[in-house]
């Protein structure tokens, strides 16, 4: 982050700080700064030199807001929140159910008045105040330990996965679990960076038809909403509907296809809800996705949303999937999606990511990419090109981050554009090389046609003085645990399910 929006990320957390002794958790401080900001910019857009026609109504505006005091401010903002969630368009998508969760009014003056107010949001660099709302966000993330900040995918990750994909501006993009839009930002910021000479209609099609999100929780739609606002991706009140919706992705084939899916769908293994026994015993119940454009019905979230995403391409689009270890080898559903994608798609490519660089501990991730293609009796997939960056990788959160030139390797391997150049660094000569390709036979008589393919020896197993750090081993202990446990409570549901049905039948 550069020095302005580092210092504006943390003169705003420090006051997030005072505003928790009232019982206001992190997420809702970011929440009230998305409506407060979005407020003050859309003033800054009125003034001199855009002089541009305002879109909020008078006497909901930030004049307002600024002009009151006391108990009269709480109201004022009360009243505004109100009234903008009714309206139409990303307005009412960004304030639709907004409350005010500062009840301090003296506090609310000064967050007003001293930290918003004072500064001119909108002659900032993009770069700079997009930059100062995601280190809020991020910082948001760190300190919950949990939530939405297990999902937050580390922005050199994202930045690496952006370049290698090169989305260009006639590109359709969809990330259908967006989150805070991380994604769709980078897709954003590439096109811009790498083509300069857009046209008028490219430029428009940029900022209002090219970009889609779906997210789950609307608090974190509402975030990517201005998240994307700040960055000037959106349409104003005429220019047509949000980029981003709120529903469930896997609920249902959209219809939308798109040449290009960029995504992080959440780590959950099992999508299942807590039903009352007939006992009035708690059970976990798992909800089990059945579509037709799906090859197999799971309840396995991640597995399903490998799916979705294959439905959701256009002929000849690309995908970029990060996806935990279990997709990789689970029998059962797994082992008939991954047949169906590797006979029915190109998958040419799979990064294993290394652990400690997601906020949730000991995390085992991939990004496995991919092409949709034509119907076909042959396989679409020749050879599965794997770079292994977890082997003896150690990374930490705080001391030792993963950045953007750890990602530099791969990105050169992958060769973008020229994927029929590219050239194993795994070889006799050099066994430690990270990179090299599994042709598909050798993957289909695989156990399971599994794909969670490693060749590096791992040194910690060979020294103790190489294990990793304390923490990052607790953290993957209790990952396997987790797991462990999710599996024991889906099979105390069917079990459970089963009884059930057992005592009710004639």
């Amino acid at each position: 982050m550069s020095n302005p929006s580092a210092q504006i990320v943390q003169k705003l957390w420090s006051y997030c700080n005072v505003l928790r002794d009232d019982g206001l958790s992190y997420g809702d401080y970011v929440e009230q700064l998305t409506f407060l900001l979005f407020l003050k910019m859309a003033h800054e857009r009125t003034q001199p030199p855009w002089n541009h026609k305002p879109f909020i109504p008078a006497g909901h505006d930030w004049p307002a807001l600024l002009a009151k005091d006391g108990d009269a401010l709480e109201v004022q903002y009360r009243k505004t929140l109100d009234h903008l969630g009714r309206q139409p368009g990303m307005l009412g998508l960004i304030f639709r159910k907004a409350q005010n969760k500062i009840q301090d009014p003296a506090k609310l003056r000064r967050l007003v008045a001293d930290l918003i107010d004072r500064e001119q949001w909108t002659t900032l660099d993009a770069d700079v105040k997009g930059d100062a709302y995601e280190g809020l966000l991020e910082k948001n993330a760190q300190d919950t330990k949990g939530g939405a900040g297990q999902y937050f995918t580390p922005r050199p990750l994202i930045q690496a996965i952006v370049e290698v994909m090169r989305p260009g501006p006639d590109d359709t993009i969809c990330d259908p679990a967006c989150g805070t839009g991380g994604f769709l930002l980078a897709a954003h910021d590439h096109i811009v960076r790498t083509h300069t000479s857009m046209t008028r209609e490219q430029k428009k099609r940029l900022k209002v038809g090219a970009l889609h999100g779906v997210e789950l929780v609307p608090g974190v739609t509402r975030l990517c909403a201005m998240n994307l606002l700040l960055h000037g991706i959106g349409p104003s009140a005429d220019e047509g509907q949000p980029p981003i919706e709120t529903r469930d992705s896997l609920a249902a084939d959209p219809g939308s296809r798109y040449s290009m899916v960029l995504t992080n769908p959440p780590f959950g293994k099992k999508s299942s809800v807590m039903v009352l026994t007939e006992e009035g015993d708690e059970a976990r119940e798992a909800l089990t996705v059945m579509r037709e454009d799906f090859w197999a019905t799971t309840s396995n979230k991640q597995l399903n949303f490998v799916q979705h995403v294959k439905t959701i391409l256009a002929i000849h689009g690309r995908a970029a999937v990060v996806v935990p270890d279990n997709v990789l080898f689970e029998g059962g559903a797994g082992e008939t999606i991954r047949r169906k994608l590797l006979h029915d798609c190109d998958v040419h490519t799979l990064l294993r990511l290394p652990t400690g660089i997601f906020y949730a501990q000991g995390v085992k991730a991939n990004v496995l990419f991919f092409d949709k293609k034509p119907a076909s009796e042959k396989p679409w997939t020749k050879k599965l090109w794997v770079y292994d960056l977890r082997t003896n990788q150690h990374f930490t959160l705080k001391t030792n981050p993963l950045s953007r030139a750890d990602l530099d390797d791969f990105v050169a391997c992958y060769k973008a554009g020229e994927l029929h150049k590219r050239r194993a660094t795994c070889s006799e000569k050099n066994p430690t090389g990270q990179w090299r390709a599994y042709e598909y036979a050798e993957l289909i008589a695989r156990d399971k046609c599994s794909l969670d393919v490693f060749w590096l020896k791992d040194e910690s197993l060979e020294a103790s003085e190489n294990l990793p750090a304390p923490d990052v081993i607790a953290g993957e202990i209790v990952e396997d645990l987790r797991a462990a446990l999710e599996q024991f409570e889906t099979v105390e549901a069917d079990l459970r399910a089963r009884a059930s049905a057992g005592s009710t039948s004639p």
